[in-house]
């Protein structure tokens, strides 16, 4: 651990809210190591536990200021830091978890021990993305735990990227989207003439959801018109504000190989344009092979017996609705709670309408929330986003400008 990551992690560490459970670093070991957690909010029966996104996303920094908010909404927040990330990087040594400890079962596990230690004997499990992957493993190993459950942008299966590879060809390469075939077209145009790269679909696909199709447009158009050096300059704000890779809030290097191991991130590539696959191959640092998924969470869902709502949004493409309409078919009594204008990750990126849902939760309110889609639709962008928007409009107005 070098000097900078030590002096970071006493002052997380001593944080108010924020505990250490001792953990093994691989099932049945001798070696343990520190799994951190925090938890704020005046205490409840059934705290909601929220798992953020990735792999690779912390929970202790990164989310400060959404469980500040929290706590002013009143509600009881748990949150774990991801073992390999972050305050939970780190054995006993200073030196990085190996990779053999980095599973989703020792993940999930890991959620189970916190609530050990908090002692809780059931929580409300709010997963966003990735992270609802786990809240579907901690439903598994730890039926007994789940009081309700919340699946924001979920995660089904390794096989999600059939669903993925659809949604983004029919939106982004044949316009079928309604009003996207300009947008659409432009794209083609682009990736004919090779001023698209093959790990832009990432970029583009993100930006689709968080921020909407007028304002790809115009990043798109900085690009057509051939001033580079403004989308060069808005793509790296983009890349900035969305990937925010950056210590104890942003950590992938370590537990990506969950992603491509464990969840087939890195796909085979099928041939076709604006392929997912390509880009979270080229982005990746080490190796891509997938061996197997650790749940079948198809199998699994049926027999869910509590409250859950099912998360999505109308422009994800990362884990699109066609991905949460199979969920909640899956999970008996599920409420489907689709935002029409959103894209992927509520927690993330609408967090008033995340915030919403966990008041929601902690009321024991869940079978409310469909009939309330449009109010939560229309609250307003995470800060990062709006900033996002703003910019871009700010770089097509200097576009206007130029010869």
């Amino acid at each position: 651990m070098t000097t900078r990551r030590r002096r970071i992690h006493r002052r997380l560490a001593a944080l108010p809210g924020v505990r250490a459970v001792r953990r093994p670093v691989r099932p049945g070991a001798d070696e343990h190591f520190d799994v951190y957690y925090v938890r704020t909010g005046r205490k409840s029966a059934h705290p909601l536990v929220v798992i953020p996104g990735g792999p690779g996303a912390a929970s202790v920094a990164l989310y400060r200021s959404f469980r500040r908010r929290a706590a002013v909404a009143g509600l009881d927040v748990i949150m774990v830091e991801h073992r390999g990330v972050g305050l939970s990087r780190h054995d006993d040594s200073g030196a990085d978890l190996p990779a053999e400890a980095l599973t989703i079962e020792a993940a999930v596990d890991d959620i189970a021990a916190v609530l050990d230690d908090a002692k809780v004997a059931r929580a409300t499990v709010y997963g966003a993305s990735y992270g609802s992957y786990l809240a579907g493993g901690v439903g598994v190993r730890h039926p007994g735990r789940v009081h309700a459950m919340v699946l924001d942008s979920p995660l089904l299966s390794a096989d999600d990227i059939d669903a993925v590879r659809t949604r983004i060809r029919r939106v982004l390469w044949d316009g079928a989207a309604p009003g996207n075939d300009v947008l659409a077209a432009t794209v083609r145009r682009l990736v004919d003439d090779g001023s698209l790269a093959r790990r832009d679909v990432q970029l583009i696909a993100d930006l689709y959801g968080t921020a909407g199709p007028q304002v790809l447009q115009r990043q798109l158009d900085l690009l057509a018109s051939g001033h580079r050096r403004l989308w060069s300059a808005v793509e790296l704000g983009t890349r900035t504000l969305l990937e925010r890779k950056t210590l104890y809030h942003h950590e992938p290097d370590l537990v990506e190989r969950i992603a491509y191991r464990e969840l087939n991130y890195g796909a085979e590539p099928d041939g076709g344009p604006l392929d997912p696959a390509v880009a979270l191959r080229e982005m990746a640092s080490g190796d891509i092979g997938f061996d197997a998924e650790p749940f079948d969470l198809r199998a699994a869902m049926p027999d869910f017996g509590w409250p859950t709502a099912v998360l999505s949004g109308g422009r994800d493409l990362t884990t699109p609705p066609e991905v949460a309409h199979r969920v909640a078919d899956l999970i008996p009594g599920s409420v489907l709670v689709e935002l029409p204008t959103a894209g992927h990750s509520i927690l993330d990126t609408r967090e008033p309408a995340a915030l919403q849902v966990c008041a929601a939760a902690a009321a024991d309110q869940l079978h409310q929330l469909a009939p309330r889609a449009g109010e939560l639709d229309a609250l307003p962008a995470n800060g990062t986003i709006r900033l996002l928007i703003g910019a871009v409009a700010v770089a097509a107005r200097v576009e206007a400008l130029l010869p």
